[in-house]
């Protein structure tokens, strides 16, 4: 058994969490990424992931799921109690960065918000526009988008070409757009907090719901 962390993560995830483990010199911790577009099927998403728990459990010492519910009905949460192993919390990647309380309000202000983080703005014509076929008919835009009023960037890093990219992006939606910094919001401080505490040889208490 290593004597480690393994981090099973959506892929949207991957870049964060490689830089978190960078910067707090997590060189214990192991990443498996499963396809970030497998968001548009998250019926697979707990089989996955319960495949890769069996894969690895007598290989580490602890396993930790980076994904909130992410469109699974709970599914993956029914799956983690079986195995017996954590996620990180919320719904979305959304709430996530933003922090519950934060998202929340942004939700109660304007329901209808296209919301974009830093990995969405990177692949945003691979996972918006190519699969909903807006290059090809540009008509079906108010099909898909007719119902948002706005679209709100939750960036992770201060990166100017980001932020312009955030901007076409809202501008090929035809939607006003608003930008709030969040960093890594709640994805930090939650693995900060479960690696402080497995490194401290204290015990996993509980399962998130």
């Amino acid at each position: 058994m290593h004597n480690g962390v393994l981090i099973i993560a959506c892929g949207a995830l991957a870049r964060e969490i490689t830089e978190l483990k960078r910067s707090y010199g997590w060189n214990h911790l192991h990443l498996k990424c499963i396809d970030a577009r497998l968001h548009n099927r998250p019926d697979k998403i707990p089989h996955r992931v319960r495949a890769l728990i069996r894969e690895n459990r007598a290989s580490f010492e602890h396993i930790f799921v980076a994904y909130a519910d992410c469109g699974t009905g709970a599914a993956l949460d029914r799956v983690l109690r079986e195995e017996g192993v954590e996620r990180l919390p919320g719904a979305h990647c959304y709430d996530l960065y933003a922090g519950r309380k934060r998202f929340a309000a942004l939700s109660s202000a304007e329901p209808g918000t296209f919301y974009l983080t830093d990995f969405l703005v990177r692949h945003f014509k691979r996972l918006v526009i190519g699969p909903l076929r807006l290059d090809e008919h540009p008509e079906l835009r108010d099909a898909y988008f007719g119902n948002y009023a706005r679209v709100v960037y939750l960036s992770q890093t201060r990166d100017a070409e980001k932020l312009d990219a955030a901007k076409a992006a809202a501008a090929r939606l035809s939607l006003p757009f608003e930008h709030v910094h969040c960093g890594f919001g709640e994805l930090e401080t939650e693995l900060a907090q479960r690696i402080s505490r497995w490194d401290d040889g204290q015990e996993d208490l509980h399962l998130l719901a």
